[in-house]
């Protein structure tokens, strides 16, 4: 396994986001009691969010995403993803 971080943007509308934003905390929590994701969260401006996964490589990473209500629903306008290696905190390895 691998783990990517992933960094969102979302749309400017707010209302969208506030309508789909349980939808994808349902999925995210059963991301992470798969073990698929390690961290997420929202950037304090709400701009976007910080995602951590933990998949076997880049095509699985891009299945999950484009599953996730977020961006299923079109709150996700820009997805950027990095192979990710801590080396420090509880997610080095």
């Amino acid at each position: 396994m691998a783990l990517f971080a992933v960094v969102w943007r979302y749309t400017d509308d707010t209302a969208l986001l506030d309508e789909v934003r349980p939808l994808h905390r349902e999925y995210l929590g059963d991301m992470v009691q798969r073990g698929v994701v390690r961290q997420a969260g929202p950037f304090g401006d709400g701009s976007g969010g910080l995602l951590v996964y933990d998949v076997a490589d880049e095509h699985e990473l891009q299945k999950w995403i484009a599953e996730d209500p977020f961006s299923v629903r079109g709150v996700v306008v820009e997805s950027r993803s990095w192979p990710w290696t801590p080396v420090v905190g509880p997610l080095a390895g």
